[in-house]
Order: structure tokens, then sequence, then C-alpha cells
């Protein structure tokens, strides 16, 4: 049984106070600009025919779990940031662990899905209606959610059977594995916690794996290409997948494999805005400005709604 009842989120307190308003607005317009961008993607690719494609479908389904995952975490952060009461109920704290993993891993598994997806398209072309066919995706994005909420029933089911005595304040601004399970007693904490950061690390770094083994299949190909433009054609439609890859594993790396060296709370809380709040406002930038279709079609969009007349 638990005796705690709620926690603290002691993650911005040790922050001068007159910064806050500033973090406050700096995240609150990084917010927006994630929701919109994400929404743009995903109305530019429900409107633009030429886009019903399978690779646009993962897009899609990407940015709805982008969007879901800000959505667990950064209100709250928002709210905090202008509250001096930063209490959360210990059922809150269990959902949004629980939320917060589930569109993460989702978002993990989903861009293995594309990695595969750009394979198929560049090592076995012929084949990539058979493989990619409307049935083949639809289990690949189900599976995909499958597996994210496994994840973050797994996780959240493991941390909050552990009982909680004393202590209710968590290091951080939202209700991360660490800092919560720190808050624990009993002689189980130690295996929980190894059980847990081991179960993460080895699903993200699966996901790597695959990727990684989708692109050393993916630049044999490309180079077997005879013409440079053909190359570089080939090469651009796995541009901004890459690209977000590099950056989601990078951030994700960096958090999960950094030293246990001791660490100020206020590196701690930075560490966690990379993930949380970063991650999310990049992905759409990078989608946007480093597929040269999804941008065309997004102008095209765009202009045809300024201008309905004109289409």
């Amino acid at each position: 049984m638990h005796s705690v009842s709620e926690f603290i989120l002691v993650g911005f307190s040790t922050f001068p106070r007159h910064l806050l308003p500033a973090f406050f607005l700096l995240f609150l317009l990084m917010y927006l600009f994630t929701l919109l961008g994400n929404l743009l993607i995903m109305a530019t690719v429900w409107s633009e025919r030429s886009l019903h494609t399978p690779m646009y479908l993962f897009l899609c389904t990407l940015s709805t779990s982008e969007i879901l995952y800000t959505l667990a975490i950064t209100p709250r952060l928002l709210a905090d940031l202008l509250s001096t009461r930063r209490t959360i109920t210990w059922a809150a704290c269990a959902s949004q662990m629980f939320f917060s993993f589930t569109f993460g891993f989702t978002h993990s598994f989903l861009l293995t899905v594309m990695g595969y997806d750009r394979y198929v398209a560049i090592c076995h072309p012929l084949r990539y209606n058979v493989l990619m066919s409307p049935r083949g995706c639809a289990c690949l994005v189900a599976w995909s959610w499958v597996g994210g909420s496994v994840m973050g029933l797994l996780v959240t089911t493991a941390v909050f059977h552990l009982t909680f005595c004393g202590p209710n304040e968590i290091h951080h601004f939202f209700c991360h594995v660490p800092p919560v399970v720190k808050l624990a007693c009993g002689t189980d904490v130690p295996v929980v916690a190894k059980g847990v950061g081991l179960v993460c690390i080895m699903a993200l770094l699966g996901c790597c794996l695959l990727i990684l083994l989708s692109y050393a299949f993916i630049v044999a190909a490309i180079l077997r290409i005879p013409s440079a433009e053909g190359r570089h054609k080939a090469f651009s439609t796995c541009a901004s997948h890459l690209t977000v890859v590099i950056v989601h594993y990078g951030f994700a790396s960096v958090v999960y494999l950094k030293p246990k060296g001791p660490q100020s709370l206020e590196g701690d809380t930075l560490m966690g805005i990379t993930y949380t709040v970063l991650t999310p406002f990049f992905s759409p930038i990078i989608f946007s400005l480093r597929n040269k279709e999804l941008k065309t079609a997004m102008t095209k969009t765009f202009l045809r709604r300024l201008h309905p007349q004109s289409s």
C-alpha cells in the first residue's frame, strides 16, 4: 500500500523566481508551435491525395503520438511555473508516468517502422506495394501503439507497486521514473529501479539497432545507384527521418545513459526539458523543411486556404 497521497514537483523551485515567467512564455510558445506544426502536417497529409502513401501515414501517426506526449507533460509544467503550490496526487502522478511512457515509446516504435518503410522503398521498390499494403501498414501502426502501451503499463505498474513511506518531493518537473523511485522505501526498490532501467534501455537500443540496420542496407543500395542525381533523390527521401532519429535518440541516450555522478537539480531539470519540450518542438520543423514533397504540399494547402477563389 502507498501511504503518500500526493507528491510535490520541485523541478523549477530552485531557479530564481524572476526567471519563471520567461520560462513560461518560452515553453508556452514552443508548445503551441509543436501543436500547430504537427496539426499542420496532419491536415496537409489528410487533404493532399498525393501524400496518401505509407510514409505519410506513418508521419501522421508520429505527429499524433507527439501531440499526445507533449499533452501528458507540458500543460502541467506550464501551470507549475506560475504556481507556488506544485502538488500532484498519487493517481495523477501514476497517470502522467503511464501516458508519457506510452506515447514516448510509441514514438520510438513508429520511428523504427518508418526506417523499415524507407528500407523497403529503396532496397525492394518492386515489392513495396505488397510489403507495405494498407493492411500491413495498419498492423505496423497498431503494434507500435500496443508496444508503447505495454511499455507504459509495465513501467508504471512496477514503480507504483512500490511503497512510498515518507518524503514526497519529486526532484523533477514531472513524474519521471528515477526521481519517483528515489522516494520509495523497501528492499525491492533497487531491483525495480534496475529492472525498469534495463527494460527501457533494451527497448530504446532495440529500436536504435533496427533503424541502424535499415540504414546500413539503404546506404549500400544508394551507393549502387550509378547516377549522382539518383543517389541524391534516394537519400533525400530519408533525410528528414534520419535527422529526427538522430535528435530523438541523441537526447534519449543523454538522459538514459548519462553517468550516475552527483548532478544538480537545475541540471536534471534542464536535461529533462531537452526531451520533453525541445525534441517535440524540432520534429515538425525538420519534417517540414527537409521533406521537399511535404513542404510543397504545405505551401499549396496554405495558399489554397488563403486564396480559395484561385484554386
